[in-house]
């Protein structure tokens, strides 16, 4: 294995053959995604989709609490609709990638996947957790929606009703439930998890590259009823909009200051 700090925030180990894993190396904040690690998450993932040595791209986050807790409520809880629109579709950027790029890529979650850190799992190929893995989708209770892409490919995994319940309530699931939805492909004990998440990319990474290149493209045609592009612009935008609500404002403070939230609904203006 070589270790390479690419960004300030993103860690890129390689193991043979082919392999590359990016880790969201900010864990002092549970790995919670800014517009900084964002830019350097997709900055890696073009390099990734470039290199013709890479076979597989292994997403994970940094030390054993969290893969990547959500987006980061401190720097998002000030922002205006119009930048609230362009921070989704940065988002949205990155989820693309990892979703259509030429490379099989895997989520190795190791802990905390809640809001954006769900929504870049499930742009992955398929989700391999640890027994200590937590999903969810919180943004309602911060009087938001998702922004990344949850309300268009949550329910690719768990089928619309679910999908509705999960993003609705915003409650939060374990490993073991999120592998009976059908969230995960496989839920390993943590002292072994990355090693067989490892053994899995080494089986895909011996294949034809070629044909798992192929196998991609047509399998996310075939996935898509109307353009992806348009639907991820609507969620962003009515992410955004959101912003300077009532709610947001009420929502987003309390996060911050550790208390309940307490949500007015629309008022009027809104």
């Amino acid at each position: 294995m070589t270790l390479n700090k690419t960004e300030k925030n993103i860690l890129v180990e390689s193991h043979d053959p082919g392999i590359r894993v990016i880790k969201i190396a900010r864990a002092h904040a549970l790995n919670a995604l800014n517009s900084e690690t964002l830019i350097e998450l997709k900055n890696a993932l073009m390099r990734e989709a470039e290199n013709p040595e890479t076979r597989v791209v292994i997403l994970t986050g940094d030390g054993e609490k969290a893969f990547i807790a959500g987006a980061d409520i401190a720097e998002m809880k000030d922002k205006k609709p119009g930048e609230a629109v362009l921070f989704a579709q940065l988002g949205h950027e990155v989820t693309k990638y990892l979703e259509l790029m030429n490379k099989p890529t895997i989520a190795a979650v190791n802990g905390y996947a809640l809001g954006g850190g769900t929504e870049m799992a499930i742009a992955c190929d398929f989700i391999v957790a640890s027994d200590r893995a937590v999903f969810g989708q919180p943004e309602v209770g911060l009087g938001i929606i998702p922004g990344f892409g949850a309300t268009l490919r949550l329910a690719k995994y768990v089928g619309w009703p679910m999908a509705k319940e999960l993003i609705f309530s915003g409650r939060r699931i374990k490993a073991d439930e999120a592998f009976a939805l059908g969230l995960v492909n496989h839920v390993y004990p943590a002292a072994e998890f990355f090693e067989q998440t490892l053994a899995l990319a080494r089986t895909i990474a011996s294949q034809s590259t070629s044909a798992i290149s192929c196998a991609k493209k047509l399998m996310n045609e075939f996935s898509e009823s109307v353009g992806l592009n348009m639907k991820l612009d609507g969620e962003a935008h009515a992410f955004g909009m959101l912003f300077g609500s009532t709610d947001q404002r009420e929502g987003m403070g309390a996060f911050i200051d550790k208390r309940k939230p307490s949500f007015q609904g629309l008022s009027k203006g809104e």
